[in-house]
């Protein structure tokens, strides 16, 4: 953020926090008003009047009207949209096409107009940034107080057949697109945001090299990465670069070009810290960090503790929204560590219960209507052209603050189902918090997937792969004994079948066998992210994966 530019860009984003803290007042009115507000904008277009748009009053006509439905049901729709044929979707034409990954494996398009931005996506998106600019001001003050790891510019978009831009939100320039100069990310002015020439964009781990050499020039307060793999990377990216790094601090170098001054005697600092140490850790770069804003909840809840740590003893970890590129779910309106308030201005929410089938006419659930410690399908409708869309996203309400839920992220909706257990990603990360109390040991990550073989019927429930049941890939916190390796396993397993009634069954009937844990070496999964981006996948896309279903990617954690 410019430092000029700092004063509005504070009163912006705790005035739109504020307009959401107020809409929860009344959440079923804010939500009848965003459901009458996309009704009317777009009850002449192509599906509009296909549903009847214009003849639904309320919630109950709309589901009367409109059925659930995920991307491979709207594809036509969107396809036609991208094409360039007007008022297909929407009134308001798209301005650019959002990207991500479609479950066939093809890239989603997902129009943005200007009136879902300005309605739908900013006022959240904006909201979402207030705790840090009220209690870090100092990382978000500067251009270069905020390492932005998310921020990923395209050099040259894509484009649908109609000409619009085709890319993932983190590549689009707000300011530019739609008139919103105050939009851009903290981090997003940083030296280090364009590229210098010698960097070929496409190289990602020579990208993220020259960024992390550059950045090491700064007084960086932040880290904003969302996707939290991304932010665990860095440490690993630091301890695999540091010879090289080191050595453009003292030559004055960036990867050997010429960069900032010379500085022989931070690059000996440096060192003699790392030694101390044992290892270089982000705290010794950046002793002055304040801040990670990442996803705090799946997988990333059992490491970020740990994580924190190595960015410094005093570094908060801020939740960033529940969201996608199709739209927002819940952000942050104060300092809880992993839930946020709906985003009821935005558009219609609605939610199905988890453990049910989502189907085209599947019951929902509204807002107001969500206990405490469920977990819910996500169905979103906006203004931007999306309709009772299946997000394929899971959210549980922590708790109940002013009487209105709060939401976390549980996980994608995938299911994994061998032998009718039915397991959900909120299932194993549950299992795993389980397992970890139960026995005191502690977990960097972990993946699991299905193996062996299923019994032919009447026979032994085995095949040639061992009897079918459920492996898991765990980095350990420090070292494991294989008397605590077989401990975890076992805790791992109970708490999988207390999750699970489908689980709990299959292992009653032998239909599973019990879980299996191998250790993966420490920096493991770390490795296995840098692989994944060195073979073309962008940084912000490598997730972390509960479910593996990657051949290559198993045997490298295992070693094998």
């Amino acid at each position: 953020m410019e430092a000029e530019l700092f004063p509005a860009y504070r009163e912006r984003v705790l005035a739109e926090r504020a307009g959401l803290r107020t809409a929860l007042g009344d959440v079923r009115a804010a939500q009848d008003g965003a459901l009458r507000h996309l009704l009317s904008a777009n009850a002449d277009t192509e599906f509009g009047r296909r549903h009847g748009f214009a003849r639904c009053r309320n919630v109950d006509d709309f589901r009367a009207a409109v059925p659930i439905a995920d991307y491979e049901a709207l594809r036509p729709w969107m396809e036609a949209a991208a094409a360039g044929r007007a008022n297909v979707l929407s009134a308001d034409l798209p301005v650019v096409f959002f990207k991500s990954s479609g479950s066939t494996g093809d890239s989603k398009r997902i129009p943005v107009t200007r009136e879902f931005m300005r309605t739908s996506f900013f006022p959240p998106y904006y909201a979402a940034w207030a705790n840090i600019v009220e209690h870090h001001p100092e990382a978000v003050r500067r251009p270069d107080a905020t390492l932005n790891l998310k921020h990923d510019p395209a050099p040259a978009a894509d484009a649908t057949r109609s000409g619009r831009p085709h890319l993932g939100a983190s590549q689009v320039d707000f300011g530019r697109a739609f008139g919103e100069r105050l939009s851009a990310e903290p981090g997003s002015r940083a030296p280090w945001s364009t590229l210098p020439s010698f960097v070929d964009p496409a190289d990602h781990p020579r990208r993220d090299y020259v960024r992390l050499r550059t950045a090491m020039a700064h007084d960086v307060r932040c880290v904003i990465g969302i996707n939290p793999a991304v932010v665990a990377a860095l440490p690993h990216q630091l301890v695999q670069w540091w010879p090289r790094l080191v050595k453009d601090v003292y030559d004055g170098t960036v990867d050997g070009r010429p960069g900032p001054a010379p500085d022989p005697e931070r690059a000996r600092l440096l060192d003699r810290l790392a030694e101390r140490a044992g290892t270089p850790l982000p705290a010794h770069v950046w002793p002055r960090m304040e801040v990670l804003f990442c996803w705090t909840t799946g997988l990333a809840s059992l490491y970020l503790p740990r994580l924190r740590e190595v960015f410094g003893p005093g570094v908060s970890a801020l939740p960033a929204p529940a969201a996608a590129s199709e739209g927002f779910v819940a952000v942050a309106l104060d300092r809880h560590p992993t839930a946020g308030s709906p985003a009821v201005t935005g558009g219609l929410l609605e939610f199905v219960d988890a453990d049910e089938e989502l189907s085209p006419g599947s019951d929902t659930l509204l807002c107001d209507e969500l206990a405490a410690g469920g977990e819910y399908h996500v169905v979103l409708s906006h203004v931007g052209g999306l309709y009772r869309y299946a997000l394929g996203d899971v959210v549980r309400v922590v708790d109940r603050a002013g009487g209105v839920p709060r939401l976390e992220y549980a996980g994608r909706r995938t299911l994994s189902d061998a032998a009718g257990e039915r397991l959900r990603e909120g299932h194993v990360v549950s299992a795993l918090h389980g397992a970890t109390r139960a026995t005191g040991l502690e977990i960097r990550n972990a993946t699991c997937r299905v193996t062996g073989r299923p019994a032919r019927p009447g026979a032994p429930e085995s095949g040639a792969d061992g009897p079918r049941g459920y492996a898991f890939a765990v980095e350990p916190f420090g070292r494991w004994s294989r008397e605590e390796t077989g401990a975890f396993a076992r805790a791992l397993d109970g708490a999988l079948a207390g999750r699970s009634d489908g689980y709990r069954a299959a292992r009653a009937s032998a239909r599973l066998g019990a879980v299996d844990v191998h250790r993966v070496a420490p920096g493991g999964f770390a490795a296995d992210w840098q692989a994944r981006v060195a073979r073309g996948t962008r940084p912000a896309q490598v997730k972390d994966r509960v479910f593996q279903n990657d051949d290559a990617a198993w045997r490298r954690l295992l070693g094998t």
